[in-house]
């Protein structure tokens, strides 16, 4: 058996599917992948369990004549190469995909198409509806099934493309449990020293691209009001991107400079997610955020945004708060709450490790693999 992974970028591959891929091949499937290589961006980030990849010069902008050239290289491979099952994602690379792939379904290729986060749900601007949903609803057609990854665009897609190909959902694409779990006060201490970081400080982590979707600036505005509330505060800003130097003016202006820490794009926060006591994500917009299942995961109380994907996986006042993602004022208090009662963080964190059981990878990889294999839907 064979299978192609399709994304836009090599590093989307790397960060959501290598378990998913180990374990296809050690199911003795053939795996290629097919995407624009921008691993040099991603520090340390690798691609692994992949028989061959396929340069593939997609563009994130749908605008980009460079597309046209990945919709004819994939044409041209789907001809060459006879997979059993194409698994695209990210929504240029799932469009491009699922153009290019008609001739192969014809003749018995399997396309799946995993949303990651459709860009029109409820809320969302007009533009976004007008663009993306008509695109979406044509191409369900050209599909064999989609595969939503949070309740809400399960929902949304089972009124709008019933009838147009099957509908799935899984539990996100699940977090690596042998990575991220709670760790021991020894081992807490000595994360804290490898970062520099002291017992007594209070640790926030946020993690994520530096862009103006993952909103880091309200975290920040956030730190502001707090830091002459918590002498020894400290937030972590895990991640690189577009809004990098914007944010550096931000932290120099508040004059942040020794409380918030640009940590720049890591591959190892399994061994930093464990020794902070809060984590807090600031997104607009999340179809299934891995940051927050991953703090979840280690026992850790949340923070966050209203959003699809933060509001399925955070329950309000039982294992975390969640706020309008521009609401800086409302994100100190919870913070400072937090702080104030260790007790509440310790109740919060044990709820959120019970809730994000069924995100491990190990449970989201059964239901994955099962959906690969079979023409049925797992709900």
């Amino acid at each position: 058996m064979k299978i192609l992974y399709i994304a836009t970028v090599l590093s989307h591959i790397c960060q959501f599917h290598l378990p998913h891929m180990q374990q296809l091949q050690e199911q003795g499937w053939t795996v290629h992948v097919a995407a624009h290589d921008n691993l040099s961006e991603k520090n340390g980030l690798q691609l692994k369990h992949c028989d061959r990849l396929i340069e593939t010069p997609f563009a994130r902008s749908p605008k980009s004549p460079d597309n046209f050239g990945a919709y004819r290289q994939l044409k041209k491979l789907l001809s060459e190469e006879h997979y059993d099952v194409i698994l695209c994602n990210t929504p240029v690379g799932g469009v491009v995909a699922r153009l290019a792939a008609k001739k192969a379904r014809k003749l018995g290729t399997r396309v799946i198409y995993m949303a990651h986060g459709f860009h029109f749900y409820a809320g969302a601007s007009k533009a976004a509806w007008l663009i993306y949903y008509p695109i979406e609803r044509h191409l369900a057609k050209h599909c064999d099934l989609l595969i939503t990854i949070n309740q809400a665009d399960y929902a949304l897609a089972q009124e709008k493309f019933s009838g147009r190909t099957k509908i799935a959902h899984i539990h996100g694409i699940g977090v690596d449990e042998t990575r991220y779990h709670p760790a021991t006060a020894e081992e807490q201490l000595a994360m804290r020293q490898a970062e520099g970081l002291l017992a007594e400080d209070f640790v926030i982590l946020c993690t994520g691209e530096l862009n103006e979707n993952k909103n880091q600036k309200t975290l920040i505005s956030a730190a502001a009001l707090l830091k002459d509330k918590i002498p020894k505060l400290k937030v972590l800003l895990a991640g690189n991107g577009p809004k990098e130097q914007e944010l550096r003016a931000q932290i120099r202006a508040e004059g942040l400079e020794g409380i918030v820490r640009l940590l720049g794009y890591r591959t190892d926060l399994e061994r930093v997610v464990p020794a902070v006591d809060l984590v807090v994500s600031c997104s607009k917009r999340e179809g299934m955020p891995l940051n927050i299942i991953e703090a979840m995961l280690c026992a850790k109380p949340v923070v966050a945004s209203h959003n699809r994907g933060h509001d399925e996986l955070v329950l309000p006042n039982q294992s975390g708060v969640l706020l309008d993602s521009g609401d800086a004022v409302g994100f100190a208090e919870a913070i400072f709450l937090l702080f104030s009662s260790p007790g509440l963080r310790g109740q919060y964190g044990n709820a959120a490790f019970i809730a994000v059981q069924p995100y491990k990878v190990s449970a989201v990889q059964t239901d994955l693999y099962k959906l690969i294999l079979s023409k049925t839907t797992v709900r």
